[in-house]
């Protein structure tokens, strides 16, 4: 017998017949002889409507009550999901995040998971239930609920897989796995039958929506396979493994799997900062005493005694940033901060770069062919970033998956 996590989005729950769909494929694996745990997200597009809903009581709801608001839509699914289940003969019992024993920092709306105490889940596991688990969410270290921030369904799927040692963890979703682009970017785009973790880090943290960061994070930390699969099709996916895994099936990695691209962030720029030690620090350090997450870091060549330092944050986080950043910019006796809302960032990711010379200049002289220009580029060994123009972004995307050919690799 296989213990399985199976992860339903809110497309995958949208409305009653994808609930009672959903419910007859957890059946049918139940009745294969495996144990089930499910995690399940807000059905459709709730948790948007929550969020419209507390901005049109204040324009910045308290954070705490947020967390207690968006909780309420994965508590809806769970115990409809429940229902489903047991309608088609299938004991079930549904579990709050707090209740499952996900215990969180104290960061409301982007808390970090400490600890799982999955006790009470194992007594329902044992008692033969299918174990149905809210998303999202957990209980902090002060007894608040708290949520995970975006993504935090897959997180919460990953976790308790790894605290129950699972055999794996299936997420489903609207798409049937994870694919070379954005299929409605690049309709030639190819789904990929397997990726290794790092690589499905880098896809994610560039852009790719099909898996949460954090979730791949903590399936690579913890050695959890996850299978990316359609709720709609039930096709098997992408399966996310280790590059051992891979070696042992022996697959050769390909130079390039995929091509990301992300318009949620923005471009920050600290002009004329002085050129000294400690004043990035101090920056920094005030960004993220903020909990702002900051991505891409460009700082110019020092150029009498001063330099520009540049640098991405999330769309959300832009206004705040930007308060921050004036209130040290005096201090640092900087010429002041200056914003573009308008760019986007083009991604290619693969293992297999790390051996291949050549793959930064292709990727660069392909943009320049399109007559698009770079602002920022940052690297790691199996991924080149550029930003560029937000305008820019489709047609850099489809030029790069033609160039390195891989609607055909």
């Amino acid at each position: 017998m296989a213990l399985v996590v199976q992860k339903f989005g809110g497309s995958s729950v949208a409305d009653p017949d994808r609930i009672k769909a959903v419910a007859e494929h957890i059946v049918a694996t139940r009745r294969r002889g495996d144990e089930v745990v499910v995690v399940v997200s807000a059905m459709g597009k709730t948790t948007d409507d929550l969020v419209r809903l507390a901005h049109d009581i204040s324009p910045a709801p308290a954070a705490r009550e947020m967390d207690m608001l968006l909780t309420s839509g994965e508590r809806i699914s769970m115990a409809l999901l429940c229902m489903a289940i047991i309608e088609q003969g299938e004991p079930a019992q549904s579990f709050t995040g707090s209740q499952a024993g996900i215990v969180t920092d104290t960061t409301h709306t982007k808390a970090k998971i400490l600890d799982i105490r999955a006790d009470r889940l194992r007594e329902s596991l044992a008692a033969g239930n299918v174990t149905v688990v809210a998303g999202f969410q957990g209980v902090s270290t002060d007894s608040d609920v708290t949520t995970l921030g975006r993504g935090g369904s897959d997180t919460t799927a990953v976790a308790l897989a790894a605290a129950l040692e699972a055999d794996a963890c299936e997420i489903y979703t609207d798409v049937t796995g994870v694919f070379t682009a954005d299929p409605r970017v690049v309709p030639e785009a190819r789904r990929l039958g397997r990726v290794s973790f790092d690589e499905m880090l880098e896809m994610a943290a560039t852009g790719g929506r099909v898996l949460a960061l954090r979730s791949v994070e903590f399936a690579r930390n913890h050695g959890v396979r996850v299978h990316v699969r359609s709720s709609f099709t039930w096709d098997p996916g992408t399966w996310v493994v280790s590059d051992e895994e891979l070696e042992v099936e022996g697959m050769e990695q390909a130079i390039i799997s995929g091509v990301t691209h992300d318009t949620s962030e923005a471009k920050v720029t600290i002009e004329q900062v002085p050129d000294r030690p400690g004043v990035a620090a101090r920056l920094f350090r005030a960004l993220a005493d903020e909990a702002i997450n900051v991505d891409m870091i460009v700082q110019n060549v020092s150029s009498q005694g001063h330099t520009d330092i540049s640098f991405t944050v999330p769309h959300a986080d832009l206004v705040h940033t930007l308060k921050v950043m004036e209130e040290h910019a005096d201090d640092i006796e900087a010429a002041g901060v200056t914003h573009d809302a308008d760019v986007g960032r083009v991604s290619i990711v693969g293992a297999g770069m790390k051996s291949h010379p050549g793959v930064a200049a292709t990727m660069f002289e392909t943009l320049a062919s399109e007559g698009i220009n770079i602002e920022m580029i940052s690297t790691s060994t199996i991924r080149v970033s550029c930003v560029v123009a937000e305008a820019d972004v489709n047609r850099a995307v489809v030029a790069l998956h033609r160039a390195f050919e891989l609607e055909s690799a």
